[in-house]
């Protein structure tokens, strides 16, 4: 809690101090702007978290909404599939996608980071080439308004991709700190091999984690398609996964597994979209979003490493004076 408590601080004071140097910042359209992003990006960065706590890592996101995107594009526009059986389609093809990764690094034990780099390439390419390359979109979205007001519309003047985050993010706090696969899922990621033991079925939990962060990718993936209304196979999501893993660090998950919590994840979303609005507000090179993005993972591991060893100080402390008592 003390990790979520200073993060939140942070965001508060950088929200003060980012208002008080551009006062645009606190300008309705810029906020509801800010509030659409948040949402859009704190989906899929929920089911990074869920991954980084395995002690694992997902890399293949930007390239799977790539290749989510140009299909729902296809079958919509092309193919003219009903709404809901294209957006089932997308659904179970990442959840899918998260089950092979899932499968091959919990059977095959192969490493989280081969496994997922691979996919990013493999999706992107297969993007690429269903495509021949070619840009897709959605035209003037007559026929799919609904799913548009999914991406760009409110609700009581909140945006739509924030509402859909918070109820996501309810539903994953449930899941991850009140149920019992939360706190299987919190004990493989300290320690894999002892959770085994303790009668854990490890590769179905670590399984069900990269099935989840497909899952939320792909909804995050509809969201960004239709609010972007274009979908370039080559460059669409493109480091969206550093994103969600920015943001998960942030927020308190350790990359080492077995930490993280979802209101955490969603205040580093908060505050990774307060930085970039930042950027954008002072008229700061876009090309530096990826030093600030660099620069904000850094400080999240040093954050990380600085309380671990803390923490271990404290424990080993506390077995000295355990054993100094019994004798």
């Amino acid at each position: 809690m003390k990790k979520e408590l200073g993060i939140l601080v942070l965001l508060v004071v950088l929200c003060v101090i980012v208002s008080i140097m551009n006062q645009r910042f606190l300008v309705p359209e810029n906020l509801q702007n800010m509030g659409r992003l948040i949402g859009a990006f704190g989906i899929f960065s929920l089911g990074l978290g869920m991954v980084i706590i395995t002690g694992g890592i997902e890399l293949s996101v930007g390239s799977i909404m790539a290749l989510l995107g140009v299909l729902l594009s296809m079958m919509l526009t092309e193919w003219h599939w009903p709404s809901p059986i294209a957006l089932l389609a997308c659904v179970l093809l990442a959840m899918g996608l998260g089950l092979a990764h899932g499968t091959l690094i919990t059977r095959m034990r192969l490493q989280p980071f081969i496994v997922t780099l691979c996919g990013l390439l493999f999706y992107r390419g297969i993007a690429r080439f269903v495509t021949n390359d070619q840009t897709k979109g959605f035209g003037n979205v007559e026929g799919f308004e609904k799913l548009r007001w999914l991406a760009s519309g409110n609700l009581l003047g909140i945006p739509m991709p924030f509402v859909l985050l918070i109820i996501i993010a309810a539903i994953m706090w449930v899941f991850l700190h009140r149920s019992v696969y939360g706190r299987y899922l919190l004990a493989t990621g300290r320690n894999e091999e002892a959770s085994r033991f303790a009668g854990i079925n490890t590769k179905r939990v670590i399984t069900l984690a990269y099935v989840v962060s497909g899952l939320l990718t792909a909804i995050s993936g509809v969201i960004i398609a239709f609010y972007t209304n274009s979908v370039s196979p080559a460059g669409h999501g493109n480091f969206y996964e550093l994103y969600g893993i920015a943001a998960a660090v942030l927020g308190g998950c350790s990359l080492r597994g077995g930490e993280g919590s979802v209101i955490g994840i969603l205040i580093g979303t908060a505050l990774l979209q307060v930085l970039q609005n930042l950027v954008n507000l002072l008229g700061i090179p876009s090309s530096l979003n990826f030093a600030v993005m660099g620069a904000v993972i850094l400080i999240g591991v040093i954050g990380d490493q600085v309380f671990t060893e803390r923490r271990q100080r404290r424990q080993i402390e506390l077995v000295r004076q355990m054993a100094a008592t019994t004798q």
